[in-house]
């Protein structure tokens, strides 16, 4: 079910109200699916369409296995710098939809260089260019989702996110291998910016400006005996009265008629603040955000949780053509199984997230809490699901077990990782209300950072113990990353009010 949508609730006449309303609702059908394609198929897909073509670009360019991993492992940590940037204008310029455009823009550009290069440093600066193209939806998708879904919707709002986010190792790892085989490793960014373009025109026509400031933006929704948004708009717009009740009800005051655990018809009575005026812009401010523990927590596990699955994505090719005899074709469908099991977690994250959110807040007597967002399906995901994957898939293939055994294994660890990361990435925009963006800045930092580092040590380590032992220490990083959740869950609160965000409004 689409939102209600959002308007601005000052300085609108009459006639402007009624447009925007019925612009709004008309495009309302296709929001939902400009926001999904908006936030990631871009990153995900350039990210993991090269991993086919890894050891073709590595003979062509007679290239060490580092320079070619640091194509794949640099361009995650730019990955990480490249939401700060965007968050911070954002947040500044009040904007999100220029910046979609604008950075796939740069994603297009970067990737013709890309497929242009000469030698494997030219390659690698433009993958650097490219992720910070792509990197625009991390921060700013977040952001986006706390414009347009209430936060009892924002669970939902998440698994549609993540899937056009985890999709790209589903698809990605397919169409790369079968280009690679068929045309050779640069028709793989030929492909890419073709799809930029391709994004470019469909979120020029399709996807409206969101942005929403905390405190000057209301949602409008229909209630029993309420009046369509439109009409309601334009209501509200020609009468002074139902302005100043839409002010009271903003405010928070006497005249909200508001049942206790009836999330779904109400309204958060203390809406966040409208940030401090800026002077300047800042992009060290969003990584400032880490500087509060409850955040700080977070940013380490989800950062574990993926960094062990883009981990398994790095070394994959090497193995499986070590182990297997694999060429480039058959690498890419072996990525199905994460693929599969990335798509299927997020919906089932998103579908269970909300209704125990809702349990929980009912259960005491509808006040919310932010720490309900850590739900109950990211426990078994995080503590038994990512952990038995990853060691069946790393000592399967130190046994040379058949490949599909390493397939599922990672699938499993997919589907448990979608789990933990949703909840997480919730639970922070949730627990910062306003900063959306700057705060999923924050956290990618972290988890792109982690995934980097990962990922670098990972080859060396299998060429010197083997995938097994690897495996044993990357289930241990994300246990004692469940643990870093379970001390929020508990003690949330607590560093929420430390930091200046105790309330129990989300």
């Amino acid at each position: 079910m689409h939102p209600p949508p959002r308007f601005p609730t000052h300085q609108l006449d009459s006639e402007a109200t009624l447009t925007a309303a019925q612009s709004t609702i008309s495009g309302a059908a296709c929001e939902h699916e400009a926001i999904s394609l908006a936030n990631q198929p871009t990153s995900a897909n350039t990210s993991s369409a090269v991993f086919p073509g890894l050891p073709a670009i590595a003979a062509e360019f007679d290239a060490s296995d580092i320079e070619v991993t640091l194509t794949t492992s640099l361009f995650m940590l730019f990955g990480g710098f490249g939401p700060i940037l965007w968050a911070s204008m954002s947040d500044f310029y009040h904007v999100r939809r220029f910046l979609y455009l604008v950075s796939l823009l740069i994603f297009t550009g970067a990737s013709v260089g890309c497929a242009l290069s000469i030698n494997v440093y030219m390659l690698l600066v433009m993958r650097l260019v490219q992720s910070v193209g792509t990197s625009v939806t991390i921060s700013v998708g977040a952001g986006t989702v706390s414009d347009c879904w209430e936060v009892i919707e924002r669970g939902t709002a998440f698994s549609t996110l993540f899937v056009g986010q985890f999709v790209g190792p589903l698809v990605g790892p397919i169409l790369g291998g079968g280009l690679t085989t068929a045309l050779g490793w640069r028709s793989t960014f030929w492909f890419c910016a073709g799809y930029g373009i391709f994004l470019f025109a469909f979120l020029f026509f399709f996807l409206p400006e969101t942005y929403r400031m905390e405190g000057m933006w209301e949602p409008l929704s229909e209630k029993p005996g309420n009046s369509a948004a439109a009409s309601s708009l334009l209501q509200y717009a020609d009468s002074s009265d139902e302005e100043d009740d839409a002010r009271t009800i903003a405010d928070g005051g006497d005249d909200v008629d508001v049942e206790n655990g009836n999330d779904d018809d109400m309204y958060e009575a203390s809406i966040a603040p409208p940030p401090d005026p800026k002077t300047s812009l800042n992009p060290i401010k969003s990584v400032y955000l880490l500087r509060h523990l409850f955040v700080l927590l977070i940013a380490l596990e989800t950062g574990s949780v993926f960094g062990t699955m883009f981990t398994i994505e790095t070394i994959i090719p090497d193995l499986f053509e070590s182990t297997y005899g694999f060429v480039s074709w058959q690498t890419g469908l072996s990525y199905l199984g994460a693929g599969i099991g990335n798509v299927i977690g997020s919906y089932v994250a998103g579908a269970l997230s909300d209704e125990l959110l809702k349990r929980a807040r009912q259960k005491r007597g509808g006040i919310p809490k932010a720490e309900d967002r850590l739900t109950l399906n990211a426990w078994p995901g995080g503590l038994f699901l990512v952990p038995l994957g990853v060691l069946v898939f790393g000592w399967g293939l130190n046994a040379h077990w058949t490949v599909w055994v390493a397939i599922v294994a990672f699938g499993i660890v997919c589907f448990g990782m979608s789990q933990v990361y949703a909840a997480g990435q919730a639970y922070l925009v949730d627990s910062v209300p306003g900063q959306g963006a700057s705060v999923a800045a924050a956290s990618n930092v972290m988890r792109t950072g982690m995934a980097c580092i990962l990922s670098l040590v990972a080859q060396p380590v299998v060429n010197a113990i083997g995938p097994g032992y690897l495996s044993v220490a990357l289930a241990g990083l994300n246990l004692f990353g469940m643990l870093l959740f379970f001390i929020v869950k508990v003690k949330g609160q607590d560093l929420r009010i430390r930091a200046g965000y105790g309330d129990n409004q989300a």
